[in-house]
């Protein structure tokens, strides 16, 4: 079962954040393989940084996300889209396109029960697939944005290594990234209480902060941070 994600508008909005998208992809990207599933899509702002492997499945349980999807990269042959849920048999079905990967980026907080779709996921991989999640970090900053956004929970290294361990994974790598936004996101929530963040956060944010902290954290990945970056192997 999905929660309410991201609206059309708060992934339009986000998708205006070009260099921590950047920032994200140069994680991201690398780990990945030349099959890729992507499992929560949305509007299709990761997708197209996806476009030049080999296939690319893409899918989310939001109809019109994907339509929009179809709209947006038209006449793309090796682009397939479908609406349906991690873990359900339609899902499982997507094994018939043999990917080597999966990725799920802020999305695996979405679902009430991770540990199914996390299942699913590793179900149409081989051996030596890897599924890619960032997922929002620490469950001492939940608050009011995170409900209004549909999130039942914030992950931990520990509760992810349990996750992992429940579905058959194991990890490859799991780390913090994004220090300055924990430190933003706690101020909003616990302090400012609002309910979503601003346009003119994420802009200054994205533009002035994104640059400097990312070449950071590239050197060293620090102790705590907003969100969790972790690759996943099935054995």
């Amino acid at each position: 079962m999905h929660r309410s994600a991201y609206t059309l508008e708060d992934q339009e909005r986000m998708s205006r954040a070009e260099n921590y998208f950047a920032w994200q992809s140069r994680l991201v990207t690398r780990e990945l393989g030349r099959r890729v599933v992507e499992v929560g899509c949305g509007l299709g702002n990761f997708t197209g940084m996806l476009l030049d492997r080999e296939a690319v499945i893409a899918v989310d349980s939001e109809p019109d996300c994907i339509q929009r999807l179809k709209q947006r990269y038209p006449d793309r042959s090796n682009l397939h889209a479908f609406a349906c849920d991690a873990g359900s048999p339609a899902f499982t079905d997507l094994a018939r396109f043999h990917p080597d990967s999966c990725v799920c980026l802020n999305a695996l907080e979405h679902i009430q029960d991770d540990r199914q779709a996390l299942h699913g996921m590793a179900s149409i991989l081989g051996p030596g697939g890897v599924v890619v999640l960032l997922v929002p970090a620490f469950p001492a900053l939940y608050g009011p944005i995170d409900r209004n956004l549909g999130h039942y929970r914030r992950y931990s290294r520990a509760s992810i290594a349990r996750l992992a361990g429940s579905t058959g994974l194991r990890i490859r790598k799991a780390h913090y990234m994004n220090a300055l936004g924990f430190f933003g996101w706690w101020v909003n929530s616990h302090i400012l209480k609002r309910a979503a963040q601003s346009e003119r956060q994420i802009e200054i944010f994205d533009r002035y902060l994104v640059p400097l902290f990312s070449r950071l954290e590239g050197l060293t990945h620090p102790p705590f941070g907003q969100s969790l970056f972790v690759v996943l192997e099935k054995p």
